[in-house]
Parts: C-alpha cells; sequence; structure tokens
C-alpha cells in the first residue's frame, strides 16, 4: 500500500492523473479484502490489486471512466457460484469499491507577461498545477506569481528541459514575441502534451507554421495546436484573453473540441501581445 500511496503522490507532483479503488466493503469470500486498493494511471498501466479475475478487469474500466469523466463511482460486485465456476475463484461474496479521480492537469505557460498574469490566479481556482517560464527573472518569480505552483527563469531555447509532459498537460505559448514564441512552439509540439496553445494573428501563426514545417514538425502535429489560443469570445482585454484561454482547456478537459466560429478574437489577440517592446 506504500508503493501505491508513493506512486499517486508522484503522479499529481508531476502533473498525471489517476483513479485509485479502494474496497470499501465486503460480504461473505471475496479474492479482494477490505481496504485493497488499485491505482490505475492515466496511461492505462496499475499499481496494487484488489483481488484479481475478471473484477479487477471491470474495476479497471470503470476506473479509466472515472480518468475520463472526474467523477467518482461507488459500486458494488456480487461474485455468484456460476462466477466462481468461469473464473476458477472460489469465493461467492460481495464487496462494494469507491474509484475516485486524483491529481490535475497541469499547465506551464511560457512569458510571464500580463496575459500570464491574469491566467494564473484563473488556473488557480480551477485547481490547475500551473508553472510559469521566462527568460527574464524581472517578470518571472514568485511575487509576481503568488498563485503559481512553480515559477521559473530559463532561456527560451531549452526551455523544456526538465519539465515533465504528458496527455494531460497544458502547454500555452504567450511570449513577448514571434521569434520567441517559435521557438518555444518547436519543442512543444515535439512532446506528448495533450495540449498546446498558441497566441496571436493568423497571420503571426501561419508563418510560424511555414517556418516549422521547412525545419521538419509534421503539419498534422501543427493542426493540433490551439491557435490562435482561446475560446472566441470576442476577447479584447488582458483579462478577457485570460477566461477565452481558461474557457478552452476547460472544454479540453471535458473532452469537448469547439468549433471556432468566429474569428473576432484574432485582432483583439494580436493587438493585446503583438508589439515586442511591450509587457507580453
Amino acid at each position: 500500500m506504500h508503493d501505491i500511496f508513493t506512486e499517486a503522490a508522484r503522479l499529481i507532483a508531476e502533473g498525471r492523473r489517476g483513479a485509485l479503488a479502494t474496497i470499501i466493503g465486503v460480504t461473505g469470500s471475496t479474492p479482494g479484502k477490505e481496504s485493497a486498493k488499485l491505482l490505475v494511471r492515466d496511461d492505462g498501466s496499475t499499481v496494487g490489486t484488489v483481488g484479481g479475475g475478471c473484477t479487477e478487469n471491470d474495476i479497471w474500466r470503470l476506473a479509466m471512466e472515472v480518468l475520463a469523466t472526474e467523477r467518482a463511482v461507488r459500486t458494488s460486485f456480487r461474485l455468484t457460484a456460476a462466477t466462481a465456476a468461469e473464473t476458477g475463484l472460489l469465493c461467492g461474496g460481495e464487496f462494494e469499491v469507491y474509484i475516485e479521480p486524483i491529481g490535475n492537469p497541469s499547465v506551464t505557460i511560457f512569458g510571464a507577461g500580463h496575459i500570464a498574469q491574469r491566467l494564473v490566479p484563473i488556473l488557480a481556482t480551477l485547481e490547475y498545477r500551473t508553472t510559469v517560464i521566462d527568460d527574464r527573472e524581472s517578470f518571472a518569480h514568485a511575487e509576481r506569481f503568488p498563485l503559481a505552483s512553480e515559477v521559473c527563469v530559463r532561456n527560451f531555447e531549452n526551455c523544456l528541459e526538465g519539465v515533465s509532459t504528458g496527455p494531460n498537460s497544458c502547454l500555452i505559448v504567450v511570449t513577448r514575441g514571434h521569434q520567441h514564441d517559435e521557438t518555444v512552439l518547436a519543442q512543444a509540439v515535439a512532446t506528448q502534451a495533450g495540449y498546446v496553445g498558441l497566441i496571436g494573428s493568423r497571420g503571426k501563426i501561419g508563418a510560424i507554421y511555414k517556418n516549422l514545417e521547412k525545419r521538419g514538425v509534421p503539419r498534422a502535429r501543427l493542426e493540433e495546436v490551439h491557435a490562435p489560443i482561446g475560446l472566441p469570445l470576442g476577447s479584447k482585454s488582458p483579462e478577457e484573453i485570460a477566461v477565452a484561454i481558461a474557457a478552452e482547456l476547460i472544454a479540453h478537459r471535458r473532452g469537448r473540441r469547439l468549433d471556432r466560429v468566429d474569428d473576432s478574437v484574432t485582432p483583439q489577440i494580436q493587438t493585446a501581445a503583438s508589439p515586442p517592446t511591450r509587457d507580453a
């Protein structure tokens, strides 16, 4: 059981997710005893056991559903004589299992400017684990981002070194200039991050994509990038842009890919983010 809790803590620290199944009640003879636990990681791998057999497979499937919906499940399994005969288990009791989601998606924001400063507090209320990275010490510090999980000063050329990414990771590119955006995006699309977002006008984004394709980045991967970042709400101010980004992260977390039917957000985002001399 110590291994399960250690692994659960590691998943959370890395910004990954899992589902923890615990037997909370037993009647009669069952393969799993009360308090037995099974941790199912976000990649489907497991630690621990709740008794094995076909019921453990059923619990694994439920755990994957819990991961997808982020809703806890409480259910019972009855092991009849017929089930025991099919599985070879000498048991015929009933047990109750509780499966709960653990961990929250991690968000790494590249660029410690005005948009990041407005976005971090919103993400904190949503219980995202947030890291802010910038190459300027005067911007990337804890006093500016008191609600961030971590704030790092790092060159954009190697900004993803040491950053754990996976299907539940979100990478947000909102640096102070096009060149930095391209440098970061080239690294971001090479990861397994489930969400990559890029700020800017469609013209800027198209130019960056063209450059990255020349460098060998597959067009299919670029098309997975959320760009312009954020839902098209007609956002104008940094605060509104932050809300639009947070809304898109929620949609991504809940498995919703919303069509971009309104391009009116593009010029506003470009106006707020493009001047290279402005605090981005």
